[in-house]
């Protein structure tokens, strides 16, 4: 258990003290960017299924007919 703790401990004082972090408002722009950009891809993916589904929808009904 003195093992794991240790390891922790030693996590937590890397991330205080090597690695160097952003400022709060360039995280904050990136993270509006990102989840604006993820909105726009999900309606793109969600446009184009539903355009897929239509086309294979006709051709499978001219096909039974």
């Amino acid at each position: 258990m003195a093992k794991v703790f240790n390891y922790i401990s030693e996590a937590f004082t890397e991330l205080k003290s090597n690695v160097s972090w952003s400022p709060w408002s360039e995280v904050q722009r990136y993270t509006i960017v990102v989840s604006i950009f993820s909105i726009v891809l999900a309606l793109a993916t969600w446009g184009v299924d539903s355009l897929f589904g239509e086309v294979l929808g006709k051709v499978y009904s001219w096909i039974r007919s």
